[in-house]
């Protein structure tokens, strides 16, 4: 498949020929929906268990008697009324870790770049390079590349001046190439790869 390759400023600056093992796969909604469900869950953290009156270190003996005491009835001390007592309904230990096999969530970061490109939103660019790293320099030039929401992936490391310049545009994303992953592909409106991405990515799975 082969795409031209524009420059920030939306000059035509060649082309490129993208791999279709990479690029031009048909994408499947339930292995999309296995990968993101996977990476979100992957996010999550696992909370500290409190420990519940079994798992306290107290004397299991009744302390007082049934009746004729003058007060409540229990019988133990691990009770949660009493100091040192277990905690009562607190939060128990949940895992979040769940597994996917390597070769599905490969496959699914080559769906998610093939459905950018299947659907046109997909854009590659010379470089990342913004004059002097000035906000203003970069929103005139997403400007004529007809970009609000997109996501930005570089090659080894994330362009400096780009990511100067766009720290503080809201809705514009930059990830190494290391970094593309299914779900902040899917949730931009736009990707946008530099020619250094492409080789990255193409690398990384033919590797």
């Amino acid at each position: 498949m082969k795409v031209d390759v524009k420059t920030l400023d939306a000059a035509k600056a060649g082309d490129v020929e993208l791999n279709d093992a990479v690029f031009g796969l048909e994408p499947r909604a339930d292995i999309l929906h296995r990968v993101v469900t996977w990476q979100l869950e992957k996010r999550r953290g696992t909370a500290r268990g409190a420990r519940e009156r079994s798992d306290v270190s107290r004397t299991g003996k009744k302390f007082g008697r049934q009746k004729g005491g003058g007060v409540a009835r229990h019988g133990d001390r691990a009770a949660p009324i009493f100091i040192g007592g277990g905690k009562a309904h607190g939060p128990r230990v949940r895992d979040f870790n769940p597994s996917l096999n390597k070769k599905v969530r490969a496959l699914g970061l080559k769906m998610a770049l093939s459905a950018k490109a299947k659907d046109g939103s997909l854009t590659v660019v010379d470089n990342l390079d913004v004059a002097e790293g000035k906000t203003k320099a970069l929103v005139g030039q997403l400007a004529k590349l007809g970009l609000s929401k997109a996501l930005f992936i570089d090659g080894e490391a994330i362009n400096i001046s780009f990511a100067k310049a766009s720290s503080n545009i809201v809705g514009i994303n930059v990830l190494p190439a290391v970094g593309a992953n299914v779900y902040d592909i899917l949730r931009a409106d736009a990707l946008v790869l530099t020619r250094a991405a492409v080789e990255k990515l193409e690398a990384r799975f033919n590797g």
